[in-house]
């Protein structure tokens, strides 16, 4: 052989090194490739679980923004309704002061009106008895003077007879 190359040699190199690769490949790639995929694989569904619970999320989200948009309106319907309430009783209130005030006044005007009755029947009386005492003076004194003209006139009818 020329250059000393041994043909069996090459051969047999060359099968130790398929072999090698051969174990190589089952004992150290295979393994990384499996223990790869499987990473790969808890990777992939880790994500798509974490893209669920973000749709899951972004549901609830819409869903607490739709029950805050119907608080909000029914709070807003509720204040309505409460000042509509308390409108009408207010107006209810209203009228029932100006009734009992109408009634006070009634009352008031059927107590003036009386007091003026009385005030003015008391001023007859009065009046009434200021003339009684007047005419009885009058009286009193149209007869004392009588009186003391018939004794005058008697007096001297007697001096004549």
């Amino acid at each position: 052989m020329p250059l000393n190359i041994d043909l069996q040699q090459i051969c047999l190199h060359l099968f130790n090194f398929t072999l090698l690769l051969a174990i190589l490949y089952f004992l150290l790639y295979q393994p990384v490739k499996d223990f790869m995929a499987k990473r790969e694989a808890y990777y992939a569904d880790m994500e798509h679980k974490a893209q669920e619970a973000l749709d899951r999320a972004r549901e609830a989200q819409t869903a607490c923004e739709e029950k805050l948009a119907q608080a909000d309106e029914e709070i807003h319907r509720r204040g309505e309704e409460a000042q509509r309430s308390a409108a009408q009783a207010a107006d209810a209130r209203l009228a029932l002061a100006e009734a009992e005030a109408g009634r006070i006044l009634e009352r008031a005007r059927a107590d003036a009106q009386a007091e003026r009755q009385r005030a003015a029947g008391e001023a007859r009386r009065e009046v009434s008895d200021m003339v009684m005492a007047a005419v009885e003076k009058l009286v009193l004194a149209d007869t004392a003077a009588a009186y003391d003209q018939f004794l005058t006139a008697a007096g001297e009818g007697d001096g004549d007879a």
